[in-house]
């Protein structure tokens, strides 16, 4: 018997149109449990004891990004991080990350609101606000 929590992500999956596969309800489940985003690598490492393969998880990934369940954001430092966009972000932009030019901690920051605006010449996507906004510096930990 499933738990509720998998059947509600079972649902989610077949609203986008997906099918609902061991190894996509692992990542996604994976992907919600997370409190910032994650690398390919970081679930490699949950997943793969579970006999999940790179490739797979890879493939998931992209699926669920592309289907608009997750959400992928490089923050400079050339690794594609993964996060899981709630219903009710589904319509809105995406939120800042914050990510430690020292230790290399990135953290979510949903609640910080950051004002675009644009001039003549922009390019359309800041014009539209498609745009992932990032901000680096010291975290409290190594300031």
């Amino acid at each position: 018997m499933a738990s509720p929590g998998i059947d509600r992500l079972r649902g989610r999956i077949h609203e986008v149109g997906l099918r609902s596969t061991g190894p996509r309800l692992a990542v996604l489940r994976r992907l919600e449990r997370a409190r910032t985003p994650v690398s390919h690598a970081d679930i490699v490492n949950d997943l793969a004891p579970r006999g999940f393969d790179r490739a797979t998880i890879y493939r998931n990934l992209i699926d669920l990004t592309e289907a608009g369940l997750a959400s992928r954001t490089d923050l400079g430092d050339h690794v594609w991080r993964f996060e899981l966009r709630k219903r009710e972000r589904a319509g809105e932009a995406e939120h800042p990350h914050f990510m430690c030019t020292d230790c290399g901690t990135v953290a979510c920051l949903p609640g910080v609101s950051i004002r675009i605006r644009s001039s003549p010449g922009s390019p359309r996507a800041v014009r539209r606000r498609h745009v992932d906004i990032q901000l680096k510096g010291r975290c409290d930990r190594c300031a």
